[in-house]
C-alpha cells in the first residue's frame, strides 16, 4: 500500500518568523511628537499667553525678507539675496517665538509651589543643581533652593522676602560652619517689591562673581553632601542613649 505524502507543510513552506518585532518602535514613534509638532505645541501655548507674538514673528520674517530683497535689487542679484533671506527670516521668527515662549513659561509658573527651582533649572553648564529644597516651612510652605557653581553657594527663596528670611540664614548659617572660606549668597525670588522676577533668576546668578574653579565647585558639592547626610532622623520610641547592640547578632549566632 502505497504511502500518502504528508499534508503537513515543510519548514521551507512555512512563512519566516520575524525575530524582531517593529511594533515597539512604531509605538515609540508615535508617542513621540516630532519637531515640527513640538514646534506648533510651543506656539499654541505661546499664544494663549501672548497673543503679540504672532505679530512680532510676522514682522521679524517679513523685515528679513525686506531688508535682503533691498540688498538683492542694490546689487541686481535679489533673487540669491531672497533665497537667502527666507531661511533667515524663519529663523528670527523661531527666536522671537523662543523667547516670548519662556516669558509665558514663567507666567504659568507665577505663584505654583517650586516655581523657583524651576527657574532655576534652565541653568546648564557650570552649575549643580538640586532637584529638591535645601529647607521648608512645614507652616508657610516656603522654600529654599540652592546652586552650586563658580560663584560658590547660592540659596534662593521662594516666598516674601520678610517671612522667608530666617529659614535661608538658619540654612547659610549651617553651611558656612562647613564652608568657612566659600561664599554663601542669598537671592530672594518673587513677584514682590525687591524680589527679582523668576524670568530673572537665572541672569542674576550668571552675573554673580565667580570665586571657585571646576575642582572647588565638585568639592564643595561633596562636603555639603556630607552635611546632608550628617543629619539622619531618629526613629520614634527609640532612646538613643539607651539603646543596647544585639551581641548574639554581633557573634554571629
Amino acid at each position: 500500500m502505497a504511502k500518502t505524502p504528508d499534508s503537513t507543510p515543510t519548514d521551507a513552506a512555512q512563512p519566516k518568523r520575524r525575530l524582531f518585532s517593529r511594533k515597539p518602535k512604531a509605538e515609540k514613534a508615535a508617542k513621540e511628537p516630532g519637531r515640527l509638532k513640538q514646534l506648533g505645541q510651543v506656539f499654541q501655548m505661546t499664544r494663549r499667553n501672548d497673543p503679540m507674538v504672532v505679530w512680532l514673528m510676522l514682522l521679524a520674517f517679513l523685515g528679513t525678507v525686506a531688508v535682503g530683497l533691498l540688498i538683492g535689487l542694490l546689487i541686481n542679484n535679489w533673487v540669491t539675496l531672497l533665497l537667502i533671506s527666507i531661511p533667515l527670516g524663519l529663523l528670527a521668527a523661531t527666536l522671537i517665538l523662543s523667547r516670548r515662549a519662556e516669558r509665558a513659561a514663567f507666567a504659568q509658573l507665577e505663584g505654583r509651589p517650586g516655581a523657583v527651582g524651576a527657574a532655576m533649572s534652565v541653568l546648564r553648564r557650570g552649575w549643580i543643581l538640586k532637584d529638591q529644597p535645601v529647607a521648608i516651612s512645614p507652616k508657610t510652605q516656603d522654600l529654599v533652593f540652592m546652586a552650586i557653581g563658580r560663584a560658590g553657594v547660592v540659596l534662593v527663596t521662594e516666598g516674601p522676602t520678610a517671612r522667608v528670611r530666617p529659614l535661608a540664614e538658619a540654612e547659610r548659617r549651617r553651611m558656612s560652619r562647613v564652608l568657612p572660606n566659600v561664599p554663601i549668597k542669598v537671592l530672594n525670588a518673587g513677584s514682590g517689591e525687591g524680589q527679582i522676577a523668576l524670568g530673572d533668576v537665572a541672569k542674576t546668578m550668571k552675573k554673580l562673581p565667580k570665586t571657585l574653579n571646576k575642582q572647588e565647585v565638585h568639592a564643595v558639592d561633596l562636603r555639603l553632601a556630607t552635611l546632608g547626610t550628617a543629619k539622619l532622623p531618629i526613629p520614634k520610641g527609640i532612646d538613643p542613649m539607651r539603646a543596647r547592640p544585639d551581641r548574639r547578632s554581633m557573634r554571629g549566632r
